[in-house]
């Protein structure tokens, strides 16, 4: 396991340098931590050097006690590509993961050798949206929407055939 102070939090992260290969980076979405990408990093182990990381308050990150915003979060991630030497990757970005890739497009360019954006969008749902999400959190705790969270990330075929990996990605909420 590796493990980086950056920006006052301690950051969990896996890096596989492929010699000659380019670097590309993978941001996971809320809720979600580095294990998503596990599968990935195993299909693309010859093809480039492989970077992913528990975003802060995430897996085995620290919380911090810097605000939780998006540009906190990308500036995690560019002090990351920092500590690891990484002077340009590609950054692939799932669902809030995207956005932290296009802020650090916006504050740090010279990162960036080109962006995936997968499920994302410049913003993700409204203040009323995610507060309401909050205050379930909460209130009733995360298991009140998990469900539902599981019904929106995978299809019924997963559901019906892959019951254990579904149990284990419900943990990762």
């Amino acid at each position: 396991m590796n493990f980086a102070r950056i920006n006052g939090a301690t950051i969990h992260y896996r890096h596989r340098p492929t010699a000659g290969r380019p670097t590309v980076v993978f941001a996971n979405s809320l809720g979600t931590d580095m294990r998503i990408w596990n599968e990935v990093e195993r299909r693309l182990a010859d093809d480039c050097t492989f970077v992913a990381f528990d975003k802060r308050g995430h897996g085995l990150s620290e919380l911090g006690d810097a605000p939780q915003t998006i540009e906190t979060h990308a500036t995690d991630l560019a002090g990351l590509l920092d500590h690891l030497g990484v002077k340009r990757a590609v950054i692939c970005g799932l669902s809030i993961g995207g956005v932290i890739a296009q802020c650090l497009y916006k504050t740090r360019p010279d990162l960036i050798e080109g962006l995936i954006l997968c499920d994302t969008a410049a913003k993700i749902g409204t203040a009323e949206m995610w507060n309401g999400r909050i205050n379930a959190a909460l209130s009733e705790g995360i298991a009140s929407f998990a469900d539902d969270v599981m019904r929106k990330w995978f299809t019924p075929d997963f559901h019906k055939n892959r019951g254990e990996e579904l149990a284990g990605y419900k943990t990762m909420l």
